[in-house]
C-alpha cells in the first residue's frame, strides 16, 4: 500500500482524523503518531519507552513535559557548559534519529502487509521548515545532520494532506503560542507542499464530519489512481494460470 501524512498546526484535528480513518475509510489502515510528545505515541523504540518510564517516575504523566523541556533547552547556555551541552545535543539527536527510524520501519512493515499508513504529523513536514530556516553555515552541527537526514535519508509520504485552518480558528481551539506564530507556521507549511510528491489541501475549519469525509475521499482517490497505474500481468502468464485452474 502507501503512506499518508496529515500535517497542520496543533488544533487542526490531525489525531482525531487519523483515528477515525481507521474505522471509516473502508480500507485497511494503520495510524502512527510521528510527533515528539512521547506521551502521545503508541509506537516507540525500546530505548524511548525506557526514557518515558523514567520521566514518568520523576515528573508524572505530564502531557506538557515536552514543551517544558523545549523551553528549558532554548535558554542561553553559559560558556562553561557548552562542551556538556554539545555532548547532550549529540546524544539527543542520535536518540531521536533512532526513534524516527524505528517508527518508519514499523510503517514499512504495515505497507508490505497491504495497509495504508496514516501518519499523525510527519518528521519532514514538521521539522524541515524550522531546522532549515537559518542559512546552512549558521546552523549548529546537530541541525546540519538532521537536515541531511530529512533531505536525503527519510522517505517522504506518498500523499500529504494539509489541514489548512485559519490562525484565529486554531488559536481558539488550542490557545498555545501566538496568532502571529501560527500564521508563520501556516506559511511554512504552504511553502513546503510543492516539495512533496503529492499533496491535497483540506479546509479543517469545516465541521469534523465534513473534514473526515474530504480526507477519506482524497485517500480513496489516490488509492484508485495507484491501482490504475499498476503494471498489468502479461497475457501469456494470465492464460497459463487460468489453464492450471
Amino acid at each position: 500500500m502507501f503512506t499518508v501524512a496529515l500535517i497542520g498546526p496543533d488544533g487542526s484535528g490531525k489525531t482525531t482524523i487519523s483515528r477515525r480513518l481507521e474505522t471509516e475509510l473502508g480500507l485497511p489502515v494503520a495510524s502512527i503518531y510521528m510527533g515528539v510528545n512521547m506521551y502521545s505515541s503508541g509506537v516507540m523504540a525500546p530505548h524511548m519507552r525506557l526514557i518515558r518510564f523514567f520521566r514518568q517516575r520523576m515528573h508524572g504523566d505530564d502531557p506538557n513535559l515536552t514543551s517544558d523541556i523545549k523551553e528549558a533547552r532554548s535558554r542561553p547556555k553559559v560558556a562553561a557548559s557548552r562542551p556538556i551541552a554539545s555532548i547532550r545535543s549529540g546524544i539527543r539527536l542520535a536518540s531521536w534519529l533512532a526513534e524516527e527510524s524505528y517508527r518508519l520501519s514499523v510503517a514499512r512493515r504495515h505497507t508490505r502487509r497491504g495497509r495504508i499508513v496514516v501518519f499523525d504529523r510527519h518528521f519532514f513536514a514538521d521539522f524541515y521548515a524550522e531546522d532549515g530556516a537559518p542559512p546552512a553555515s549558521s546552523r549548529p552541527m546537530a541541525r546540519r545532520i538532521r537536515m541531511f537526514v530529512l533531505e536525503n535519508v527519510y522517505p517522504r509520504p506518498d500523499l500529504t494532506i494539509y489541514l489548512g485552518t485559519p490562525s484565529g480558528v486554531v488559536y481558539a481551539r488550542k490557545p498555545e503560542g501566538t496568532i502571529d506564530r501560527l500564521r508563520q507556521r501556516r506559511e511554512a507549511y504552504l511553502a513546503l507542499l510543492p516539495a512533496l510528491p503529492e499533496h491535497v489541501v483540506v479546509d479543517a475549519s469545516l465541521p469534523a464530519d465534513e473534514v473526515v469525509d474530504q480526507v477519506a475521499a482524497a485517500i480513496r482517490s489516490f488509492h484508485q489512481r495507484r491501482l490504475e497505474n499498476l503494471p498489468q500481468q502479461p497475457r501469456w502468464r494470465r492464460r497459463r494460470r487460468g489453464s492450471r485452474a
